[in-house]
């Protein structure tokens, strides 16, 4: 036996009391099946985003078919809308949560969800987001005032356009 197997042969031997030997098989994820189909911007249009707020019209940044996001001008109100196929809504919660802003359980036009929001130093909900489950997927509002003093809560435009987006996805 050389010097090298000696230590080798030792070196697994000391090592080996410290090792966990593990019993369970690695787990795979489970395959959930696919949410229903959501229309461009969930199927609002233009006019019933900046009506959610009492404004006048927003102009579309970006438009897409699994999200779209509105802004009126630098420093005003901005919304999004994402949608989410075969990501689960737990990270976009426990994201929410990590950033200061903890979630909390809402129901959206009967299905179960999160909402995380944000107040400014004076007490203004100035930012506020709203996910929505659908098993495998999930949809994502977002509202946010940045600088702009909110004319609206943004929780309660965040809900009211969750709730018609809900209402009208496509089964």
């Amino acid at each position: 036996m050389t010097l090298l197997t000696a230590i080798g042969l030792g070196v697994v031997a000391c090592g080996g009391s410290d090792v966990e030997e593990s019993t369970t098989a690695p787990t795979t994820p489970s395959r959930t099946e696919p949410g229903p189909n959501f229309d461009e911007c969930a199927a609002l249009t233009d006019e019933e985003v900046a009506a959610a707020f009492g404004l006048g019209s927003f102009s579309v940044v970006t438009r897409n078919s699994v999200g779209c996001e509105w802004e009126t001008f630098v420093g005003g109100p901005s919304v999004s809308f994402s949608w989410y196929r075969g990501s689960p809504i737990g990270r976009e919660r426990a994201g929410s949560d990590l950033i200061g802003r903890p979630a909390v359980d809402v129901d959206i036009a009967g299905r179960p969800g999160f909402m995380g929001s944000y107040q400014d130093e004076s007490g203004l909900t100035t930012l506020c987001e709203i996910g929505v489950d659908f098993g495998g997927d999930f949809v994502h509002w977002s509202v946010s005032y940045s600088s702009f003093t909110p004319v609206a809560d943004a929780c309660t435009v965040a809900r009211q356009l969750a709730a018609t987006s809900v209402e009208r996805v496509q089964k």
